[in-house]
């Protein structure tokens, strides 16, 4: 049977010093087990994982986000402008009101879904 890999812990002086009077005539790696793994040790909360609705606002988001051709389509739109070849039609126009409300309702459910107060 292998042995576990070892645990490193830096201490300044004064914390080790601490630590090696605590333990007294225990070695020191066994003192600390015996206080780390004690009943009465501190226990820290587990990170919680975000609700579920929110999961799922965002999974939409991500989903309508891939689904869509809009940031593809703005950067050709921004690249036209800067070049000053950018000729705007009914089609055009309607792409640019689509690609903002896309942009707006992401914008909105990510605010949302990260509780963000707008």
């Amino acid at each position: 049977m292998s042995r576990p890999a070892p645990f490193s812990l830096r201490l300044t002086t004064d914390e080790r010093k601490q630590l090696e009077d605590q333990a007294g005539s225990m070695p020191l790696a066994s003192y600390i087990k015996s206080v780390v793994l004690a009943d009465d040790a501190p226990k820290y909360r587990k990170r919680s994982k975000p609700p579920v609705v929110e999961q799922q606002l965002l999974a939409e988001v991500l989903a309508r986000l891939g689904a869509t051709r809009s940031a593809n389509n703005l950067n050709q739109i921004a690249k036209a402008i800067n070049q000053g070849t950018l000729y705007v039609d009914d089609e055009l126009a309607a792409d640019l009101k689509r690609a903002c409300a896309e942009v707006a309702w992401m914008r909105a459910t990510l605010i949302q879904a990260l509780g963000i107060k707008s």
